[in-house]
């Protein structure tokens, strides 16, 4: 009888990690598109939602490091349980920096003080966003499913998301090449697009993740990746 009642106590301790994963998960990519759309029309209000928002996501990350802290304590888990629990917590983790680089982007939004005129680089930016939060959505559906197959997917999707990178790099070097006025909005967009990819790598450690509570090993390939870009983070990372 004891051991039964552990054995739903500690059920309920990962129905509640699962659920506040996917609470993280949802901000995290509301917090994508609102950053992304108030990049595009330039909405100041908009982009001080998004980082607003990201105390919500930073929260429910501590809860699930506490939550994470007394199962182990008080369980002892073992074996695939154990996978589950340390699984969580990695997720956590990296659905907190995705919030992050969402923020940042909305800081770069309130940074922007002219127009610029290429609307295919805003084209690309958003074909960005949307290859990551494609695979955002397909590694947390993933996660809810135990899905090992479909979390291998998300992990080969990067070289999409690094390809549309790549492109935008070229494009916005010669924008600022063919007209200095245009260095000051390019390397903030610059900035912004390495942020999206970045959500991607992220994106991919979930998948890595997920495998590994799955299958119970880590994935042996080197991850591919198709970033030819070099820039260094400065000011609006947190």
């Amino acid at each position: 009888m004891v051991a039964e009642h552990t054995m739903k106590a500690f059920d309920a301790d990962l129905q509640d990690l699962g659920r506040i994963v996917a609470e993280m998960g949802g901000i995290a990519e509301q917090q994508i598109s609102d950053a992304i759309d108030a990049l595009d029309r330039r909405d100041a209000m908009l982009a001080q939602q998004v980082i607003a928002s990201d105390a919500r996501i930073d929260t429910l990350q501590r809860e699930i490091e506490e939550k994470v802290i007394l199962t182990i304590a008080r369980r002892q888990p073992m074996a695939v349980d154990l996978r589950e629990i340390v699984g969580a917590l990695r997720i956590s983790n990296d659905l907190e920096r995705i919030g992050d680089l969402a923020k940042n982007i909305a800081k770069r939004v309130l940074a922007l003080d002219s127009e610029f005129k290429s609307q295919r680089v805003m084209r690309g930016v958003e074909h960005m966003a949307e290859l990551v939060l494609a695979q955002i959505k397909d590694v947390l559906d993933s996660y809810t499913k135990r899905d090992a197959q479909k979390a291998l997917s998300v992990w080969r999707s990067d070289e999409g998301v690094d390809a549309v990178n790549n492109s935008l790099f070229r494009e916005l070097l010669t924008y600022m090449m063919e007209d200095p006025r245009n260095i000051s909005i390019c390397i903030h967009l610059l900035f912004c697009a390495k942020n999206i990819e970045r959500m991607g790598d992220h994106a991919t450690n979930i998948a890595e993740t997920v495998y590994y509570m799955v299958e119970g090993r880590m994935l042996g390939d080197e991850r591919p990746k198709g970033d030819k870009t070099s820039m260094t983070m400065v000011p609006f990372d947190a």
